[in-house]
């Protein structure tokens, strides 16, 4: 790995301020925010992230929320935050290839994002956050290098056709658990008339059975999850490692890896047809919403009328597993074009630059959410303790938190200290950390 860390030190430095897009910072700084807005539930309430009914609170206030991320934020800034790491892969490469031909960028590349896995491992274990994303952006980056000089169009047919993939996967789960779930109503029928039940009806309605201990669990499961959370680390520890291991294992190849590349694919054709790069006009931008909200926003409404007319039913949830990838890109476009339309209208200039800041602090602030939450929720013993809405009140505390403090440090030191962390361990030397001019660049104070 050290074998070239004289061409390393010499031409492939780190990305510095005057190399930065700020339009990128202060998407991923939106979008980081937003991310934190739909795993707030995660963090504060068991079993309570995508079904109210289950714990938490499904009427007034509390419903009202559930509709409003479901509706507007579920899927959409974690499809922007890929994204932007798609954008990254580009930006990264072409810098390191223009700068000099004996730059050995696949080192640098394939050691950054190995770094990323680990980070992913120890925030996934040691900090006891089941739904961090770091492990499979790592994983998923490592594919990617061989296309980064691929055409815009090809690389989004590309992104489209690993997302699509999902859905005859989607499909066939939505039809196993609709056997499972008419098995398991006959099997009762049978039962109560005491009739015989055959053995591969019976083993459909055990499956179902089995399924449902997850997605309408019983009184005595939740309690179970929230003692395991709150009991001291070691217990929390040795619960959430199965559930981490299901999750980086069986579920990544299943689902999330096409996910997570499908996007970044996409975002690496934005970056070079010059739309995460603000590079066109502002009209453009507000078409873009427009018509992104015009497809996002009839589906979701579509999904989540099925549920609650449903009584949310499991079936219901995951009959719109099979259109949620069509609903959350339109909103995840929608989004994207309404940032970066304001963005370039220049309107809100001094929000703009501390979104920016948090942006370019990402890892050390995704990082800090978990570390805030775990210790409020699981450390203080909080998880299961508040209601939905109320969890949002932690939420806009954390944003203000960083929106105020990643501005100050960004004018001290030049990376955030996870970032340096990171940076120096890919470079493989310690990186230059304070500003020597105790400032930001001129590109970092406007965002």
């Amino acid at each position: 790995m050290g074998s070239h860390t004289d061409d390393v030190t010499v031409d492939a430095e780190p990305i510095t301020g005057g190399d930065r897009i700020s339009s990128l910072d202060t998407v991923r700084g939106i979008a980081l925010c937003g991310i934190l807005l739909m795993n707030i539930t995660g963090f504060g309430l068991p079993f309570g992230y995508a079904d109210p009914t289950n714990y938490g609170g499904d009427t007034g206030l509390n419903l009202l929320a559930w509709i409003t991320t479901t509706l507007f934020f579920e899927g959409t800034m974690r499809g922007m935050f890929t994204m932007l790491f798609g954008a990254g892969v580009i930006l990264l490469t072409q810098r390191l290839e223009s700068r000099s031909t004996t730059i050995p960028v696949a080192d640098i590349y394939y050691r950054r994002n190995l770094w990323l896995i680990a980070f992913g491992v120890i925030h996934g274990y040691l900090l006891l956050w089941v739904g961090e994303i770091l492990y499979y952006y790592g994983l998923a980056a490592l594919f990617l290098y061989p296309f980064r000089k691929v055409r815009p169009l090809f690389l989004t047919i590309l992104g489209i056709v690993c997302l699509a993939s999902l859905v005859p996967k989607n499909l066939y789960f939505y039809q196993e658990s609709a056997a499972g779930h008419a098995a398991a109503a006959q099997v009762a029928l049978l039962e109560e008339s005491g009739d015989p039940v055959d053995p591969e009806l019976k083993e459909k309605a055990d499956g179902w059975a089995e399924h449902l201990k997850y997605k309408k669990p019983e009184e005595r499961v939740i309690q179970a999850d929230i003692e395991g959370m709150t009991s001291g680390y070691l217990p929390a520890l040795a619960h959430v490692t199965p559930i981490l291991a299901e999750f980086q294992s069986y579920d990544t190849y299943v689902w999330v890896f096409w996910d997570v590349i499908g996007f970044m694919l996409i975002g690496m054709a934005l970056l070079k047809w010059g739309i995460l790069s603000a590079s066109h006009p502002p009209r453009f931008f507000l078409v873009m919403a427009i018509l992104g909200y015009a497809i996002g926003i009839p589906m979701n409404v579509f999904e989540i009328s099925q549920i609650m007319g449903s009584g949310f039913d499991p079936l219901a949830f995951e009959r719109n597993y099979l259109t949620y990838d069509l609903g959350r890109l339109g909103m995840t476009f929608g989004h994207l074009g309404l940032i970066l339309y304001a963005f370039r209208l220049k309107r809100i200039p001094r929000l703009m630059a501390r979104l920016a800041a948090v942006g370019r602090m990402a890892l050390t602030n995704y990082i800090g959410h978990t570390v805030v939450c775990s210790t409020l929720f699981y450390g203080f013993g909080l998880y299961g303790d508040l209601q939905r809405y109320q969890l949002y009140f932690v939420v806009f505390a954390i944003w203000a938190f960083q929106l105020w403090a990643s501005p100050i440090w960004m004018r001290h030191f030049r990376f955030g200290p996870l970032e340096w962390l990171w940076r120096s361990l890919t470079y493989w030397q310690l990186q230059p950390f304070r500003r020597s001019g105790g400032g930001m660049t001129p590109a970092a104070q406007q965002g």
